[in-house]
């Protein structure tokens, strides 16, 4: 594949948009609770650019901890082009200097800083904080903590439990148990991705000494943990049923269907670039899922 040098291509590709359903789904459950419950706190109205605000942060920190991760992971030496079975890496490829990429990182570092502050007026001095929290992690994970193999825990924080708690909580200015129990699931859902990219990954990462929880339980543990994390997710979508919201508990039911399908694949293919299309079609499950859920919750 032939990439002109900080081309509009080279930024598409090191951007990774299919990355991005992981960074949409968690605020679209947040939103959809807090659009199904505004009704219970005397009629509250729903508040559309807050969430659009939580859509755009979201959005932006994506992309930059995927160039943070494809810069870093170059200095590192941790992307090796010649052994490397995942996409290529925009600055292991050259296809975007070092210098462009920092000034990319800090750019992207400041829009989101700009899209978050406003969230203040609607949640609170304490979205101040939240967001320099999730600033300060999306470089501590690339840099340190993914080599820790703290990946999955900071998966299920960032992905799920702050995401969707708060699109909730600047909307309502509270957080219920159903809530919290649905940010969970969500957390374990989006896990699967870097569950099967880590996967891919293994012999690679403990060469360059990334221990991260696949290279530290072992092919068959992270196999039984890729299928655990989305039945274990359907099961504590329960909560929502408990909550009067039972087409959230059964309508995500589909996407456990293709989650297990997705597991089988996995199993087979077991080695090699093949495992790129189990990663793509574990972000199609996740979309799958938030999309459900949300239906499920917004159909009254």
């Amino acid at each position: 594949m032939e990439v002109k040098t900080n081309s509009f291509k080279a930024w598409l590709l090191a951007t990774r948009p299919k990355t991005l359903t992981g960074a949409a789904v968690p605020v679209m459950i947040g939103g959809a609770w807090s659009w199904g419950d505004a009704q219970q706190y005397d009629g509250a109205p729903f508040q559309w650019i807050p969430l659009t605000l939580c859509f755009l942060f979201a959005f932006i920190m994506q992309i930059d901890a995927n160039l943070i991760n494809d810069f870093f992971d170059f200095v590192k030496g941790t992307d090796d082009s010649s052994t490397r079975l995942g996409p290529r890496r925009a600055c292991a490829q050259g296809w975007i200097k070092l210098d462009s990429m920092k000034r990319a990182i800090a750019l992207c570092t400041c829009m989101a800083a700009i899209v978050g502050l406003p969230l203040i007026w609607y949640g609170g001095l304490e979205m101040l904080l939240i967001g320099l929290v999730c600033i300060v992690f999306c470089f501590l994970y690339t840099t340190h903590l993914s080599y820790l193999g703290m990946g999955d825990l900071l998966v299920l924080l960032f992905f799920g439990i702050v995401p969707v708690c708060i699109t909730y909580y600047i909307q309502l200015h509270t957080c219920t148990w159903t809530v919290f129990v649905s940010s969970v699931a969500c957390g374990f859902v989006i896990d699967a991705l870097l569950l099967v990219n880590n996967f891919r990954d293994r012999d690679n990462d403990r060469k360059a000494g990334k221990m991260t929880l696949v290279v530290k339980i072992g092919d068959e543990n992270s196999l039984a943990a890729y299928l655990a994390v989305g039945i274990t997710a359907c099961i504590l979508g329960g909560a929502a049923w408990i909550a009067g919201h039972p087409l959230a508990t059964l309508l995500p039911l589909v996407y456990l269907v293709l989650h297990i399908v997705t597991y089988i694949d996995i199993k087979r293919i077991n080695r090699g670039k093949a495992l790129n299309r189990c990663l793509g079609h574990t972000a199609r499950n996740i979309l799958v899922y938030g999309v459900t859920v949300a239906l499920g919750l917004i159909i009254l």
